[in-house]
């Protein structure tokens, strides 16, 4: 992410830019405007963007939870007809197996989406932290975050109070997670079952890679997360101002 400003800018080492201040202190009130209108119109290009985003993916779920419903009413129809032999076990496996691929593909979607959310977040944050420079006096009318850091996008995501696990897990991402997770297993109890694998052995078998799965896309989203607070240089740490 750039300044607001334009030029180079050098950073000292509590992470905000030399010569904050005294860069606006030395405009017009015309340039302060006008730096107003470009922050609001660069804001406003934000907003619209994590919409859309934010949009796009709830779609996305919405479109795996309905296939995955239609698919296991399609095998409770084909079990019935066929009297869950012959040619079912065929069309079970590759039912199961369609689901699984569309479910790996939108999980990847989910979690690419939580970073591009975090990243909109920050710059917002960083755009909010520029007003304050604009108007110090503005700063106690925001209840999200004015830094471009860690704490400031805990602020933003949730401003009266610290972040806790419930919002984690009360997540659209964890219901995505927990029924992706859900069908490998059950994809891979089917495959042990088809090769003359036992019930037991295939529900076993089924568990541990849905736990396994489920352990493996959690550490997958929490580097995605660490990545981007690495990547991003604040302009602004809470502790600073």
């Amino acid at each position: 992410m750039t300044a607001d400003a334009p030029g180079p800018v050098s950073s000292s080492d509590d992470g905000r830019s030399d010569g904050d201040s005294g860069d606006v202190a030395s405009l017009s009130d015309a340039q302060k405007s006008l730096r107003a209108q470009m922050l609001a119109t660069e804001h406003w290009s934000l907003l619209a963007s994590r919409s859309t985003t934010q949009s796009e993916v709830l779609t996305r779920i919405a479109i795996f939870l309905t296939l995955v419903s239609a698919g296991l009413v399609t095998l409770g129809v084909l079990g019935n007809a066929t009297g869950f032999r012959g040619w079912f076990g065929i069309a079970a496996l590759g039912v199961l197996t369609l689901l699984a691929v569309l479910g790996v593909v939108t999980q990847l979607r989910v979690f690419n989406t939580a970073t591009e959310d975090l990243a909109y977040v920050l710059a917002m944050n960083r755009l909010r932290g520029a007003y304050v420079d604009l108007d110090p006096g503005i700063e106690r009318y925001f209840i999200t975050g004015t830094t471009d850091d860690e704490v400031g996008a805990g602020t933003t995501y949730y401003p009266f109070g610290a972040r806790n696990r419930s919002q984690v897990f009360a997540s659209s991402m964890m219901v995505m997670l927990v029924v992706n997770t859900a069908l490998l297993g059950l994809l891979l109890g089917a495959i042990t079952f088809a090769i003359g694998g036992s019930v037991g052995w295939s529900v076993a078998l089924g568990a541990v890679v849905g736990i396994t799965a489920f352990a493996l896309w959690m550490r997958f989203g929490y580097r995605s997360y660490r990545h981007v607070m690495r990547m991003h240089a604040p302009l602004r740490r809470a502790g600073d101002v």
